[in-house]
């Protein structure tokens, strides 16, 4: 009995050992202004908290380490509107635990520039991108993003992309994108129409993204607005909304674990 225990707790070890050898690459937005109706209204923006936050507690729970890149290694701004209680339900522990990361941890407030994560790239088994309307401003443009994005395809790491993060993919070419073909999902027409009816109060310039998504040719799933809800593809995890943090969690471990052990068999 005690020699089996002592196995159990090496075949532990090992695999927490093995998991904190291993490094996501979130990279975050920077901006925190948002254009609507052309310019004729400005609007405070960011990364939104929960989006950001989960994605992040639930790999460094799991053992994984992480780095923070956003454009020229600005400290990403948090969306003020993801604040409010309605996305956080019965986590407002997590909420105040969130709040407080941004303010105190090191790594968090001293990001790596998004050219520095392409020259450390072969680094990180996987990549995350939560969403957030900042994203739509400032890595929608990046030159950086489709080259991190085609790395992580090419090389089959797990790639996040979280409620209007799946719109990155808009950035690689037609003729060079991996993921033609693939399913994915993101913050829905339904909610799009919401946010900017109702929570904004005007248009933003980049919109639209589940119709942009098919006529790219990818395979677009959506659920009801506030669904938790997310798609898995391959090494592509999506996520529709503030709500679906365990669901893109679940599938985004799943992946991290697939990987891990198609890695293993191969060396």
């Amino acid at each position: 009995m005690k020699i089996r225990n002592l196995i159990i707790i090496l075949v532990l070890l090992t695999k927490t050992v093995s998991a904190q050898n291993n490094k996501i690459l979130f990279v975050m937005s920077a901006a925190n202004t948002l254009q609507l109706n052309k310019g004729e209204k400005l609007r405070q923006t960011g990364v939104f908290l929960n989006e950001f936050y989960l994605a992040y507690k639930s790999v460094t729970e799991a053992g994984y380490t992480v780095d923070f890149a956003t454009p020229n290694g600005i400290v990403s701004t948090i969306d003020k509107e993801s604040i409010n209680d309605k996305y956080w339900k019965n986590n407002l522990k997590v909420k105040n635990e969130a709040l407080i990361f941004t303010k105190t941890d090191s790594l968090f407030n001293s990001p790596i520039t998004l050219e520095k994560a392409i020259e450390k790239k072969s680094d990180y088994i996987g990549l995350i991108i939560p969403g957030g309307q900042g994203l739509m401003i400032d890595l929608k443009e990046d030159i950086n993003i489709p080259i991190l994005l085609k790395y992580f395809a090419k090389e089959n790491k797990p790639t996040g992309l979280i409620c209007h993060a799946p719109s990155l993919i808009l950035t690689i070419p037609k003729d060079e994108n991996p993921y033609i073909g693939f399913k994915v999902n993101s913050v829905s027409p339904f909610e799009e129409f919401v946010i900017e009816r109702f929570i904004m109060k005007g248009k933003p310039k980049n919109r639209k993204i589940a119709k942009r998504l098919r006529k790219l040719g990818l395979k677009y799933r959506r659920k009801l607005p506030k669904a938790n809800y997310a798609v898995k593809d391959r090494n592509l995890v999506t996520s529709q909304n503030p709500f679906s943090g365990t669901a893109f969690n679940k599938l985004y471990l799943e992946a991290l674990t697939e990987y891990l052990k198609e890695n293993k068999n191969m060396n």
